[in-house]
């Protein structure tokens, strides 16, 4: 079987650190904000050109944290796409706000542009564009359109850990950053965990307060906090991938070379990567009408495949209640019948590239 993602291969090219980290970590037994978190903080923020970068449980906690931070709550509302995973929207409302929803680019499914102008009102408090599948949303006039109307803006930078729009990475564009570091990511841990970046001073401390119950000194809140720090095991892994993630992200640009040489001239909808940004392809997404049959199909072929995802988020549960309906944003409605993900990691050998293509070729309709 072709899995989607191989994360025993990639343990197994770097499992002498690995290993050592994980018992440098047990032989210190300090589990929470411990040397480990402290220091890959400062590395993640330098990789990435902020001045800050605050560890946190996961990339949803992430979000929540930035949201509070920023003030952002009930009455407020909060501009995003309607095609990401649920978190982008979930968070906005767990923190009391409402998401209002844009449809998204067809070729890249990033936040249309032009409906998050005619989105805002008076309500409006930011924009929460998401890098989806690893490229990066068009920052520039987001953050211009967000400087007109006085608005924050906080990147869901989950997806894209490496990506680069006119040469700075993505998470140090808007006045938030927000990323995942899930197992599957380009960038993942061994269990759930997050960061929040900023290059803002009082930003950086309200997150820091935030991520540990409101505290500035310990045991005495200042504000409603949470229990949300980067496990110390956590960012002891993370810095041992943290120097072999641009190496991995270069390995997947090379076999998405491949893919798209192959497929496109099959005819089949192939990724679009925008002018002025590096890709580092998360995900492979392709479109096929028949993609149910197709993903069966290839799973009884040893190939694995996924979908991301099958519900744009103004259709979800909780958002319906808000009076959304289907047909209001067909782009994303349509992306969410027919995208595909395939098998895409570093470890992929040619002859697995090689069996995916042939058979996705032969089934694809």
């Amino acid at each position: 079987m072709i899995p989607l993602l191989d994360l025993v291969a990639q343990y197994n090219t770097i499992k002498p650190d690995i290993d050592a980290a994980i018992q440098e970590v047990l032989n210190s037994a300090k589990f929470i904000l411990g040397p480990n978190e402290k220091t890959f903080e400062q590395e993640a923020a330098e990789y990435l050109g902020v001045k800050h970068a605050v560890g946190v449980a996961s990339g949803t906690d992430a979000l929540v944290i930035a949201l509070r931070a920023l003030g952002i709550g009930q009455g407020d509302e909060v501009i995003v796409p309607a095609y990401s995973f649920f978190a982008t929207a979930g968070t906005v409302l767990t923190v009391g706000a409402t998401p209002v929803f844009v449809d998204i680019d067809p070729k890249t499914y990033l936040i249309d542009l032009e409906q998050v102008s005619r989105a805002i009102t008076e309500r409006t408090r930011a924009i929460l564009p998401v890098h989806l599948y690893g490229q990066a949303a068009d920052m520039l006039e987001i953050n211009e359109i967000a400087a007109k109307h006085g608005l924050s803006v906080v990147e869901d930078n989950a997806q894209a850990f490496g990506a680069t729009y006119h040469g700075t990475h993505t998470g140090a564009l808007g006045d938030l950053g927000c990323l995942s570091f899930f197992p599957s990511k380009n960038l993942g841990a061994y269990g759930d965990a997050g960061m929040v970046t900023t290059n803002d001073d009082k930003l950086a401390e309200l997150v820091t307060m935030l991520r540990t119950h409101g505290w500035k000194k310990k045991y005495f809140p200042e504000l409603l906090g949470y229990n949300s720090r980067l496990d110390e095991m956590q960012a002891a892994i993370l810095r041992v991938k943290l120097k072999h993630v641009d190496a991995w992200n270069s390995r997947r640009r090379e076999i998405v070379e491949v893919y798209n040489a192959r497929l496109g001239a099959a005819g089949i909808m192939i990724p679009t990567a925008a002018a002025e940004r590096t890709h580092v392809y998360h995900l492979y997404i392709i479109r096929v009408k028949n993609r149910e049959t197709l993903k069966e199909q290839l799973k009884l072929s040893g190939i694995a495949s996924e979908i991301y995802y099958p519900q744009p988020l103004h259709l979800s549960a909780p958002c319906r209640e808000l009076g959304w309906v289907e047909g209001t944003l067909p782009v994303a409605e349509k992306a969410a019948r027919e995208t595909l993900a395939l098998p895409l990691y570093p470890e992929m050998t040619d002859e697995q590239i090689n069996e995916v293509i042939n058979a996705v070729i032969e089934l694809a309709d």
